[in-house]
């Protein structure tokens, strides 16, 4: 296992978010860094993840209103810290922040390893629901 923390409100810097981005191939979000850098402080919660040597590693960020909804936008984790836990330390602290919150929601791409990541967590599939399934709409731009 790799050594790493994870920070609460942390200083993150423009060319340090856009190297992660960069890292994991989110290239809509490296190709607009002034709206990454907006989206990072308009979010409701965003938890990092720095390595042995202070680098980030890893982030996820959150929108809410702290009452019903949690929408968890972004976690994301090097690749050379995947499978090594810091995506679900980072899960771990959104969602117990998040606790009181009724429901958290997440879209994400179609990997394989996506669904087995996030039912390893708890989420449920929102085809999966019986009796009736939910349904996810998104208007994308």
């Amino acid at each position: 296992m790799l050594p790493f923390t994870t920070i609460l409100n942390d200083t993150i810097t423009d060319d340090q978010a856009l190297a992660l981005y960069a890292s994991v191939g989110w290239s809509t979000y490296t190709a607009d860094p002034l709206a990454l850098r907006r989206a990072l402080d308009n979010s409701s919660f965003v938890v990092s993840a720095r390595g042995e040597n202070g680098e980030l590693i890893g982030l996820a960020r959150a929108i809410s209103d702290d009452t019903t909804i949690c929408y968890l936008q972004d976690i994301l984790v090097a690749p050379t810290y995947q499978g090594s836990g810091v995506g679900r330390a980072l899960l771990d602290q959104v969602t117990q922040h998040y606790a009181h919150v009724r429901q958290t929601v997440l879209i994400t791409d179609d990997e394989p390893g996506q669904r087995a990541f996030y039912q390893a967590l708890g989420f449920t599939e929102g085809s999966d629901f019986t009796p009736n399934a939910l349904r996810m709409f998104a208007l994308l731009r």
